[in-house]
């Protein structure tokens, strides 16, 4: 090869202001194995636009760079409302591009992660998107990668189809071999799979990939590995759409059914015939002809979401009692089969929004709507509760309680009773769905408190729920249920890096066992036991154990628990490299509680580990779209872009997170990790110090300093506070050890691959 054609030589990187042909580069605005995305300004035509570089191995290869302008010129032929518009193809330093349209809006991925999509949204997304395919194919164009990442949504809501002619340049076997994610071999048709050629009903396999994913949120294909994944497309059928949504359509069932024949002479033969049947489904749905079942003879499943009851004493520090009340009745009614209850975070963040209810049902995605009051005063209680439908706001039920607040447990009974018979929920046995866990109303009124402040989401919340707990316990040593708030306390302020592990994991057992003792079909006192077994004693058999045996006691709380379902996760398993599992789990949790910003930052954390770096920022976005104020999505963006090698984004991120955390010990090693891979060493040396100043006094995690000295490439310094934290069982070292990017550096070491046997896990 003679020095000239070394292709790879002209991959350079370009800034603001760089000039390509006539195009000026404005920033990079996304990159991945399918090559780099820049938004410019065409200085000709004064316009906006998106470059397009192909990656460099298509650069080595004369035959793919001439079969790539084939493709992309007959893209631009395309005109149409639903498709990109490719308006040149070129090269750059021998590099090849193409400029298209610029569309100023999120891709299909970023709109439905961590949301359930309404079915109208659906069939309007699939309509758009089998017009703008019909029109491709008509003129001999096959897409070949249809993913929810080439699928931008503009301004107006309407579906734009981009890349065109790109994957027919890199071909099935490339999409399999390169750094593509695994998305991408998630939506291959079985012919792409077995290598064979395609044609457009390839293009409608994707659709049908794509289309199921949005009804009920994973891929039809789901599986822990690339060659699973593989073999589940071309072999397994997938599971019906009822198992996930009960409110899915017998019709729209038999569309993604025939659209995902294995068999292509048996799937739609054109985009035209899949657009017929989605336009003549939403068509239905509009006039209410649709059936509702998926499945013949499924019962319907009615959906309600509980909003926080308004505090209308003259005391306004009695809010913790009325947010106590409406939670007890959300616990219960997830304890009735046949009912699916949106989990307390999603409720509550439409506490004080003047939303009308047909606006919180389409974001909840639910039928019903339970709202009411609660009047304190003295040992009187005036309680008010009606039932709406979320559609039109009809009222279904409602009643006024004038009691004693020695009849609050039977007042949460009464209304948890008449929703269930409203909604014609079937009951098994005649038992009162609201427990009495305590006969001291005092207890109970500290445990509330407790449970109020808890919920803050700060060290000063969570300290104060620990004292009333424990005055709840003083009053009644029997309360089982105070015990086992007690112990998903610590498991917080672990998380948070703000307690000594070797001091709350003890406590947090203690506390776990006598809840137990007391009463042994509390599930939640199992999985807070499942955890300090996992995290704080690395008995992963017990701990899956004990997390099964909350699940045997409570199938639906387990799916609805705060606590539940980021303890499994991220506590057991994640830390035994169980990704897929873990995010499987995050998902069910964010079906009950779509809104929570913990649990969306931590399923973006859990693909940025399954290094699907490019879903992983955008649930990230999506998450700080949600709540611009949680630092936990800024500190896990921070990661995530210094893995990419974007640095001053990282830091942007790490420092936002640190302003918003006031000052985390982990936000602060965080913040001197990517100090240190920007090559400001003395900042983040002097972080290093402010770290060790606070250790002297009170608990930093052994992570922060790790973060540090393994950027700065002190490996020993590094691999030292590995093992101390290991030591000291710091959880947030412990669960990332196995899995994360951010230890790539280090993995190879033999003392870490003790360190992870010393865990009793596997290297």
């Amino acid at each position: 090869m003679q020095p000239g054609d070394d292709r790879t030589q002209t991959h350079v990187t370009l800034t603001r202001g760089s000039l390509v042909s006539h195009y000026r580069i404005v920033e990079l605005i996304g990159s991945g194995g399918m090559g780099e995305v820049y938004l410019a300004e065409d200085v000709e035509l004064d316009r906006r636009v998106a470059l397009k570089f192909l990656p460099v191995y298509v650069c080595q290869d004369a035959g793919c760079r001439a079969r790539f302008k084939r493709e992309a010129q007959a893209a631009a032929k395309l005109d149409h409302p639903n498709i990109v518009t490719v308006y040149e193809v070129g090269e750059h330093r021998g590099r090849p591009f193409f400029s298209m349209q610029h569309v100023e809006g999120p891709s299909l991925r970023q709109v439905a992660l961590g949301e359930i999509v309404p079915l109208e949204r659906i069939l309007e997304i699939g309509i758009q998107v089998c017009d703008g395919l019909h029109a491709a194919h008509e003129s001999g164009i096959t897409h070949r990668d249809i993913k929810p990442s080439n699928i931008l949504i503009d301004p107006h809501g309407r579906a734009r189809i981009v890349d065109f002619g790109l994957a027919s340049v890199l071909g099935t076997e490339e999409l399999t071999k390169t750094g593509s994610t695994l998305g991408t071999v998630g939506y291959m048709s079985p012919e792409q799979v077995r290598g064979e050629r395609v044609d457009h009903r390839t293009d409608l396999f994707s659709l049908g990939v794509v289309l199921y994913e949005l009804t009920v949120g994973h891929s039809p294909f789901r599986a822990e590995t690339e060659a699973a994944t593989l073999h589940a497309i071309t072999s397994i059928k997938p599971e019906l759409l009822a198992r996930f949504r009960r409110d899915v359509p017998s019709e729209l069932q038999a569309i993604i059914d025939k659209a995902l024949e294995k068999d292509r002479e048996v799937r739609y033969q054109s985009a035209r015939e899949m657009f017929v049947d989605l336009t003549r489904l939403k068509r239905e749905r509009e006039s209410g002809r649709a059936a509702v079942p998926a499945v013949a003879g499924a019962p319907h499943v009615p959906s309600l979401a509980v909003l926080p009851f308004a505090n209308l004493s003259a005391d306004k520090e009695n809010e913790y009692f009325s947010d106590g009340l409406t939670e007890d009745i959300i616990d219960a009614l997830t304890q009735v089969p046949g009912l699916r209850v949106m989990a307390r975070t999603s409720s509550f963040s439409f506490r004080g929004k003047e939303q009308d209810v047909r606006e919180i049902g389409a974001r909840l995605n639910v039928e019903h709507i339970l709202e009411g009051s609660v009047r304190r005063s003295g040992n009187r209680l005036r309680v008010t509760a009606q039932l709406v439908t979320a559609s039109d706001g009809y009222h279904l039920w409602s009643q006024r309680f004038d009691r004693e607040m020695t009849d609050v447990f039977a007042i949460q009974d009464e209304i948890s009773q008449a929703i269930v018979e409203k909604l014609r929920v079937r009951l098994t046995g005649d038992r009162p769905l609201v427990k009495r866990r305590t006969e001291n109303l005092a207890a109970y009124d500290l445990c509330l408190k407790a449970r109020y402040h808890i919920y803050k989401l700060t060290q000063e919340g969570r300290e104060a729920g620990r004292r009333y707990c424990e005055q709840a316990i003083a009053l009644d040593p029997n309360y089982a249920l105070a015990y086992v708030v007690l112990s998903e306390s610590y498991q917080w302020s672990l998380y948070w890096g703000s307690t000594d592990p070797r001091e709350a994991f003890p406590r947090a057992k203690s506390v776990a066992l006598e809840a137990l003792r007391l009463d042994d079909t509390i599930a939640d006192a199992h999985s807070a036991l499942g955890t300090v077994l996992g995290a704080g004693e690395f008995d992963w058999p017990g701990a899956e154990r004990e997390f099964n045996r909350a699940q045997e006691l409570n199938p639906s709380s387990t799916a609805a628990r705060y606590d539940y379902a980021w303890c499994y996760s991220m506590y057991f398993l994640f830390p035994q490299g169980r990704v897929e599992e873990a995010l499987t789990e995050m998902r069910r949790g964010l079906e009950r509680d779509p809104l929570d910003p913990f649990y969306n930052s931590l399923a973006g954390y859990l693909l940025f580990a399954s290094r699907q770096f490019e879903p992983a920022l955008a649930q990230l976005q999506h998450t700080i779209d949600l709540d611009p104020t949680f630092f936990f999505s800024y500190w896990f963006l921070s990661l995530l872009y210094a893995r990419e090698g974007r640095l001053d984004e990282a830091i942007a991120a790490g420092e936002k997170a640190n302003e918003l955390s006031r000052g985390n010990s982990i936000t602060v090693g965080n913040l001197g990790k990517v100090y240190a891979l920007a090559g400001r060493t003395a900042e983040a040396r002097q972080l290093l110090e402010e770290l060790a100043v606070r250790r002297r006094s009170t608990y930093v995690p052994a992570c922060a300093f790790l973060f540090v000295y393994g950027s700065l490439g002190e490996r020993n310094e590094a691999l030292e506070w590995m093992a101390r934290g290991i030591e000291e069982h710091d959880p947030i070292l412990m669960s990332s050890l196995k899995m994360s990017p951010s230890f790539d550096r280090l993995r190879s070491h033999p003392a870490y691959q003790a360190l992870l046997r010393k865990m009793n896990l596997e290297p």
